[in-house]
């Protein structure tokens, strides 16, 4: 996570460990300005907070039929500032029931981004009444050391709840993990269960590289290894990392993954995930060799190329019978995030996303899918006919609802050597319009929002199209499209390739079309479906 470090360090200390504002939002868990979801640019079937600022998403785990979903959290500002952590829950992904703020500032410091899991062993011995605890491991930021210039600032605490994480009690030994007292960026631990080395793992972020320590009950760690400083992408800090094991899809191999967040250096500008596959002995993470090359030189291998998917990790304790690894991001990017035209609330998570791992011809990658529970959210829907598309193809008169909460899922075909140019475009009456498309003699898909409305909040959020390459060799192009009054989500090629971009048209979007700029393309089928609010 950024730390705006302009904004007034001593308002923030101000209103630190204020107990009328933590009884007044526990009581309520809501804020003073409760939303209608009915404001300019509000997604509709994305997660927000009511009102105020939100960032990473964090601690998600799933116990008892429940996911839940932990998030950095400012309950007195649109703005960055001391950070809590807010929490909601949902028995689909989908919808979700706003709960009091969980963990609040205290001496130690705000309460960064971090994880959560269920301690079915009792390993911590902090759990009651022959039922697990729920552990949630953060990274406590001392603003005043900050402020002083100390480098020891940042460490590693735990809080646990006995009552399926409807309250939350700090560990008294906190910190569990010090700051050896030299790093300034020592943040943001995911912890996961190793049956094979019969441990705690967590993983947190270093500046330019990820620490692994270890750990039998939670509260006494042991450095493992360090790794990462000779690869991938180093534009900026790195944050946020998740570490899993997962199955490779049609087969009995396990790999881990690795996704570490960083911002800037993001493969549009600004914040991106970059992913590593390899392997993990109990101590070392070591990279697969053939994915090896792939993260060489400063390369990187991006899980999602949009400008709005950010510091995503995945949740814990999804029941095995299930088996999914589910990943949620924030859809916003630091470049400009605390400045985007939203008045009551800032900043929506993506939609939940499964990963899976497959192997191709060109090594192990990982392929994004929506989660199927969206499919609840479809009303009305429209098949859409073949058809040749050289120009424009207007779908509006035909489909009989607005665009504006729509999932739309196309298959093209383009001749081999025509550079054709070709996708879907949103307008309204006012000019605007957001293209993403494919420009087969680039061989990239692209999101252009230069037209698509607000643009002058931030020199970085229209300066051009962004890009991300194809790597299917298929003679069909696959969209799968998700849009939401202010943002869309493209899963290409059945998840090989995704990008996701917000933007903030003067009025909604009310006209979409099928477009080929450049020779012709064949729409061989498609369908697309309404989407209801998962808000009323």
């Amino acid at each position: 996570m950024n730390k705006l470090l302009t904004i007034l360090t001593a308002l923030f200390l101000g209103s630190l460990i204020c107990s009328c504002q933590e009884h007044r939002w526990a009581q309520s868990g809501k804020t003073d300005t409760a939303s209608s979801y009915n404001e300019q640019h509000r997604s509709q079937f994305h997660f927000s907070p009511e009102a105020n600022w939100m960032n990473d998403p964090n601690g998600m785990f799933f116990y008892e039929g429940e996911y839940h979903l932990f998030y950095q959290y400012y309950p007195d500002s649109t703005v960055w500032g001391p950070m809590h952590w807010g929490h909601a829950v949902s028995t689909d992904m989908v919808h979700w029931q706003h709960l009091p703020i969980a963990l609040y500032p205290d001496s130690l410091g705000f309460i960064f981004s971090g994880s959560a899991v269920v301690d079915w062993k009792n390993t911590s011995g902090l759990g009651e009444n022959a039922q697990p605890p729920i552990i949630a491991i953060f990274t406590h930021h001392d603003m005043a050391g900050e402020k002083a210039g100390r480098q020891d600032y940042q460490y590693q605490s735990i809080a646990y709840s006995n009552d399926r994480g409807r309250s939350w009690t700090k560990y008294e030994g906190n910190p569990v993990v010090p700051n050896p007292g030299n790093i300034r960026d020592f943040r943001d631990p995911k912890v996961i269960w190793d049956d094979a080395s019969n441990q705690w793992v967590m993983v947190f972020a270093a500046f330019d590289h990820i620490k692994l320590y270890g750990s039998k009950d939670l509260k006494s760690w042991t450095h493992l290894s360090d790794w990462g400083k000779e690869y991938g992408a180093h534009g900026g800090v790195w944050e946020c990392p998740d570490m899993f094991p997962i199955t490779v899809e049609g087969t009995g191999e396990k790999k881990w993954v690795l996704l570490q967040s960083l911002n800037p250096g993001g493969a549009n500008g600004g914040s991106g995930t970059q992913y590593f596959v390899g392997d993990f002995n109990g101590k070392n993470f070591t990279l697969d060799a053939a994915f090896e090359p792939l993260v060489k030189d400063g390369k990187a291998v991006w899980l999602d190329y949009g400008r709005d998917n950010y510091a995503g990790v995945t949740w814990s304790d999804i029941p095995k019978d299930d088996g999914r690894r589910l990943f949620i991001g924030w859809m916003s990017n630091w470049d400009y995030a605390t400045v985007v035209p939203t008045e009551t609330w800032r900043s929506a998570t993506t939609l939940p996303r499964e990963l899976m791992l497959k192997k191709t011809s060109e090594g192990y990658r990982i392929f994004t899918q929506p989660v199927k529970e969206l499919q609840a959210l479809r009303t009305a829907s429209h098949k859409i006919e073949r058809a040749a598309v050289a120009g424009v193809l207007d779908l509006t008169p035909q489909l009989g609802f607005s665009p504006v909460q729509m999932e739309l899922i196309l298959e093209f075909e383009y001749e081999a050597g025509v550079p054709a140019d070709f996708g879907v475009a949103l307008s309204n009456a006012k000019g605007e319009q957001y293209r993403i498309g494919f420009d087969a003699a680039a061989k990239q898909f692209y999101s252009d929002r230069t037209k698509a409305g607000h643009l002058s909040f931030s020199d970085k959020f229209g300066a051009k199209p962004h890009v991300a390459p194809r790597f299917s060799k298929d003679k069909t192009v696959r969209f799968h499209l998700f849009f939401d009054v202010a943002s869309a989500e493209l899963f290409a090629d059945d998840g090989t390739t995704v990008l996701t971009d917000i933007f903030f048209p003067g009025e909604n979007f009310n006209q979409v079309k099928i477009y080929a700029w450049k020779g012709k393309v064949k729409v061989l089928n498609g369908d697309a479906y309404s989407l209801k609010s998962i808000w009323k």
